[in-house]
């Protein structure tokens, strides 16, 4: 594999980027800084296939990223490959607008052939090219120019090991059948609106402190304010203010700027500053949420109650033997407040739909109605149908 010298003008951009577009896939990794500012600061990208690759400097004076905007975004015969590529999406979208089209994330990948929830890119490497990563350069600062040869050869790492990994994993998706577990994970990963900053939604990712219209309301007008704030200041949101207590102000909201200084993790700053001022002002202008905007109801049975809980238990208990036996990562079968809800009697989930319910979702539900039991053989925890157990039972009577 050919590893160019580390791009800072157009010209080679351009002409990496016209023959990369004339293979399947193409891998994708970003080197950012967030930890200061709202925005992601984008320090470095590094892109390539089995072929070559390259690091390509975004901060170099001049140049014009354009033609790998244009490769990620505007290409779709090409398959752009990413190992938990959420935060690499997002960067893409804040500059153009768009996400890379189709996406393939060999992360969620692994879930589907492998028990691993959330493997690591260095676990990635060792577990299929037996390389053991040097990560001495994880944790640099990548904004400081210039660049020492060390921490762009880490960086460079992160897409020519993935490029050689992505086909056999594909090769093994192929193989199991599997691919198509993970067409709705793609697009949700790909799903442009995951990564909008509109300061009207920007409530949604805040726990909701109950179904009041009211203090719904204050808390989408609070957290589309401190959207704002923080954007224009380019500090991270928690900066601002926390979500705990931006809900907390939502759910008992001051009737007074000082009385600001009793609310659980502001200064006494906030009783005559500035911000304090904005604060209270958006207090008084929220508006009750409206009915078309206010959250479905969560979906619930019967309470669980003890019986359900257990109830609730055995189907952790089926789920961690289905996912061993088929090899697959709990976490894309089901999560556990699915399973609540099963004991508790609702049927409308997705492990009851689909490839979902082939798997694991008919059995889930055939051993919370009565028709599933689990056995013990040979020293190892099985799932077995009633009746065949009755049958089982039947048999050996008669052999005696």
């Amino acid at each position: 594999m050919k590893i160019h010298e580390l791009i800072t003008t157009t010209e080679p951009l351009a002409e990496l980027c016209e023959r990369l577009a004339k293979h399947e896939f193409v891998c994708v990794d970003t080197e950012f800084m967030r930890e200061n500012t709202y925005w992601p600061e984008l320090c470095l990208v590094q892109i390539g296939n089995e072929e070559e690759a390259a690091a390509i400097d975004p901060l170099a004076d001049g140049i014009d990223l354009t033609p790998l905007w244009d490769l990620l975004c505007e290409n779709e015969d090409i398959l752009k490959v990413f190992h938990a590529g959420g935060q690499d999406v997002e960067i893409v979208y804040n500059f153009t607008g768009k996400t890379p089209q189709p996406i393939f994330d060999t992360q969620i990948a692994m879930m589907a052939i492998s028990q691993s929830e959330q493997i690591g890119y260095a676990n990635l490497v060792e577990s299929w090219l037996g390389l053991t990563i040097d990560k001495g350069a994880r944790f640099t600062d990548w904004s400081r120019r210039p660049l020492t040869d060390r921490q762009i050869e880490y960086a460079i790492g992160d897409v020519t090991h993935l490029a050689t990994i992505f086909p056999r994993i594909l090769k093994k998706l192929i193989k199991t059948g599997r691919g198509a577990w993970l067409d709705a994970e793609m697009e949700r990963l790909a799903d442009p609106a995951n990564y909008a900053n509109d300061a009207d939604i920007a409530w949604h990712r805040i726990r909701s402190p109950g179904r009041n219209a009211q203090v719904l309301g204050r808390l989408k007008a609070l957290a589309a304010w401190r959207e704002s704030e923080a954007q224009h200041k380019n500090i991270p949101r928690g900066r601002i203010m926390r979500d705990e207590t931006l809900a907390d102000i939502a759910s008992h909201p001051p009737k007074k700027q000082p009385d600001l200084t009793k609310v659980r993790g502001l200064s006494n700053a906030w009783k005559d500053n500035d911000i304090g001022k904005r604060l209270m002002k958006v207090l008084d202008k929220a508006e009750p949420l409206s009915k078309e905007e206010m959250p479905e109801k969560p979906k619930r049975g019967a309470p669980l109650g003890k019986e359900g809980a257990l109830v609730a238990d055995l189907l952790k208990l089926l789920l961690k033997i289905r996912a061993r036996e088929i090899d697959v990562a709990s976490r894309l079968l089901t999560k556990a407040d699915e399973m609540e809800a099963l004991a508790a009697g609702v049927r409308d989930l997705k492990i009851l739909d689909g490839w979902r319910y082939e798997v694991f979702g008919k059995d889930a539900l055939e051993l919370v109605e009565g028709r599933l039991a689990f056995a013990v053989k040979d020293g190892r925890l099985l799932m077995t149908h009633i009746d065949d157990l009755h049958a089982g039972m039947v048999e050996t009577q008669a052999a005696e």
